[in-house]
Formats: structure tokens, sequence, C-alpha cells
């Protein structure tokens, strides 16, 4: 399937809580293949959320082994409907970035280590152990489905940057 738009903020469905998938059918498998074509055709981008999409549903897809530098031991590519945080430990101020918030980077404190749980395409549960930038990108993907970007994370204004540079079509960025 062809690439979709990223949403841009402020628009009003990136901001709104998204609404529980349910039961997956050739729908929602159809919406995890646009949220998978679209992360791999923008470039820069480990994970994408249906409400980036235009889409008010609970469903992300995260793939951090697309990276210039791969985390060691991360899951490959993620596909998760109605997914929730089970566990998150440990602290960590790092930089992010947002497909929807193109010409910005936040310095965000998040868990280091979290385990998420969800349904995949084929309608079964899947449990994740994710630690260090692959547990920050699923963080950053459950933020999006409870409307919250990367501006509404920043404990100051100081920790808004201009992005420096876009990627370019093929490479993937930090």
């Amino acid at each position: 399937m062809p690439a979709r738009r990223v949403i841009p903020y402020p628009a009003r469905v990136l901001k709104g809580i998204a609404g529980p998938v349910g039961e997956i059918g050739p729908r929602e498998r159809a919406l995890a293949q646009d949220l998978v074509d679209t992360m791999y055709d923008a470039p820069g981008c480990v994970g994408l959320a249906a409400p980036q999409l235009g889409v008010a549903s609970r469903a992300f897809a995260l793939d951090v082994s697309v990276m210039r530098k791969p985390p060691p031991g991360n899951h490959g590519l993620v596909v998760l409907f109605d997914p929730e945080l089970v566990l998150a430990t440990g602290s960590d101020l790092k930089r992010e970035g947002c497909m929807s918030v193109p010409d910005y980077t936040c310095d965000i404190r998040r868990a280091t280590d979290v385990v998420v749980r969800g349904t995949t395409p084929e309608g079964g549960t899947r449990v994740i152990e994710a630690t260090g930038f692959e547990a920050r990108a699923f963080q950053h993907e459950l933020d999006h489905l409870d409307g919250i970007l990367v501006l509404d994370r920043v404990a100051a204004r100081a920790d808004v940057f201009p992005r420096k540079r876009r990627a370019k079509p093929g490479e993937h960025l930090k």
C-alpha cells in the first residue's frame, strides 16, 4: 500500500484519546499495513501511531532496527493494537523527535525499561520487555494514543530545540 501523509500538530486528532480497537479484522490489518508502510517511507521514523495518520484508534507500529546504529536486543518490527504499559522503571533524560512535530526536538524524561502488552495484527497477545531507546520509543507511541505529544512532556521551554536537519530519503536518524 502507498504511504499516507503524517498529520502535523496542531491537528485535533493528535490531542484526543484514541479509542479501543477490540476485535482484529481486515480493516485493522489494513491500518497496520498503512502504519508500517508510512513509517518505513518516512526518513528518520522509528515509530508511528494511528492518530498520526488521522485515525483515532489505539494502534501503532515501531521498529528501531532501522536506525543507523540499532540498539542491541531490539524486537524489530512491532505492531500492536490496544497496547498498554504494564511496567515502567528507571529514568533518563534524552532528546526525542516526532514526525508530527517535525521542526523541533525535545529533552524528555522517560523510563529506561518497560513492559508493554497488546494485540498483534493476527489477533494474538504479545508482551514485550524493552530497554533503552526502544523503551523510549514505546512510551512515545503510547503517548500518541493518549493525546500527548513531545511538547507536552518538556519540563521547560529551554528543553525544546529547533531540529538541526531532516533525514534524507532512505536515511534513518536516531
